[in-house]
């Protein structure tokens, strides 16, 4: 089979939570092992996206220490990925008109896989799709997919007009490819959500030699 060259792919690193488990802030801002959980994730994609940008709302300048364009919800006081995924599509449109896909990541996943975009990419062409979501154990981590520029306006519309929240009821009407990672010696889309994932983080960590 011939291999498909994987096309030019900016990602977007979504840090809009608020972190209620962990007694607030931002979750990739927290340590793991001495260094931060967006620095990890920065480490994790920045050889295989054409670019990263940081969506976040409040003020950007606290992630100025990692060099990123930090945008914000492009619909304004609206909770959720879906958000964040949109203000990547309007910044990609804008900014990189050659682009058709996007990925995005959550921030808070330390220990992404260093092949994502190539086996989402891959997946998506070999299927026809118009997204490419990841998967483990049995689950579907839709926060963590691929998103075609095209669709922004259709977004924008299920956003604002249909008041949809939930990633899976959006991507249910396209074309949706689905790859899966093995889950051990540890799940790569691990998040770090309560003090408790922390200190499971550390231990990881050292299993993942980061």
């Amino acid at each position: 089979m011939v291999k498909t060259e994987i096309p030019p792919t900016p990602g977007v690193l979504l840090a809009g939570g608020l972190a209620r488990r962990m007694g607030g802030g931002d979750k990739p801002m927290r340590q793991i092992a001495g260094r931060t959980i967006l620095d990890r994730v920065i480490a994790r994609l920045e050889p295989q996206c054409d670019g990263l940008i940081l969506n976040a709302n409040g003020d950007p300048t606290r992630f100025s220490a990692f060099g990123l364009p930090v945008i914000a919800d492009t619909v304004k006081d609206f909770p959720g990925p879906l958000a964040g995924i949109l203000a990547a599509l309007d910044w990609a449109a804008a900014n990189r008109p050659g682009v058709e896909f996007m990925l995005s990541a959550a921030a808070d996943c330390p220990f992404l896989p260093r092949d994502l975009v190539a086996r989402l990419q891959s997946a998506r062409a070999e299927q026809n799709a118009q997204l490419a979501v990841a998967a483990s154990a049995g689950q579907s981590h839709p926060v963590i997919g691929l998103w075609s520029v095209a669709l922004r306006d259709e977004l924008r519309h299920a956003l604002v007009v249909e008041d949809m929240r939930k990633i899976d009821r959006w991507t249910a009407r396209y074309r949706l490819a689905t790859v899966t990672w093995p889950a051990e010696p540890l799940d790569p889309f691990f998040n770090a959500n309560t003090m408790d994932d922390i200190a499971a983080a550390e231990r990881l960590a050292e299993l993942d030699g980061s």
